[in-house]
């Protein structure tokens, strides 16, 4: 009887890191192709990089167009609604990733004038440049519970969430800090760590690659 609980443990904890590293395994090879795709549009990304002299920053917009669409689409960079106001009127991914590196560079730009961290700036991508003040006068330095005051505090209700209600963001960022959860019109008070992360992941594909 012992022996066959021992069979059925081991059966399970076997099962269990199958199921784990196949998961592992996936997910690194579904971002694998990402950054592939990613990467085919560096012709556009370095024109657009070379004209608002953001060279530096190559890897960076490269993460934000992981983050934001993992190469698939038109709107690369999700840059219409900063443009236009609206979402859905870029046209092309050229024009995607000009406007998205447009934004990112004064973005960078008015964090640098306030005196505040490069986290900030890429945090700003997501929430608009309202949150760079905001970080200003809470210490200069981008933080997520910082963020999180901001989704919750301010964009969220500006645009119609004045209950504070939730939903479900399965990320390892937000899993970790509240259990996975974003406001509903809040924007991604995880964004700039996101962007990081992903960042990091392109500079070691690169290395590998």
């Amino acid at each position: 009887m012992k022996k066959k609980r021992k069979s059925i443990f081991r059966m399970i904890v076997g099962l269990f890191v199958f199921t784990i590293l196949a998961t592992i395994l996936f997910l690194l090879g579904r971002t694998y192709q990402s950054i592939k795709r990613v990467e085919n549009y560096q012709t556009e990304i370095s024109t657009a990089l070379e004209k608002y002299q953001m060279q530096e920053h190559e890897n960076l917009v490269k993460a934000i167009i992981l983050t934001e669409s993992r190469g698939k689409g038109i709107d690369l960079m999700q840059s219409s609604e900063s443009a236009y106001g609206q979402m859905g009127a870029i046209t092309t991914q050229a024009g995607s990733i000009d406007q998205g590196v447009k934004y990112l560079s004064e973005m960078i730009a008015e964090a640098e004038a306030l005196g505040c961290d490069l986290p900030t700036a890429i945090q700003a991508y997501n929430f608009g440049k309202d949150y760079i003040a905001y970080v200003k006068e809470r210490g200069g330095k981008n933080t997520v519970s910082l963020a999180e005051e901001y989704s919750r505090d301010v964009l969220s209700p500006l645009l119609g969430n004045h209950d504070k209600k939730t939903y479900r963001y399965w990320r390892i960022q937000s899993l970790l800090y509240n259990g996975g959860y974003l406001y509903h019109n809040g924007g991604n008070m995880f964004y700039a760590d996101v962007v990081k992360m992903n960042q990091e992941l392109l500079e070691w594909y690169e290395k590998i690659f």
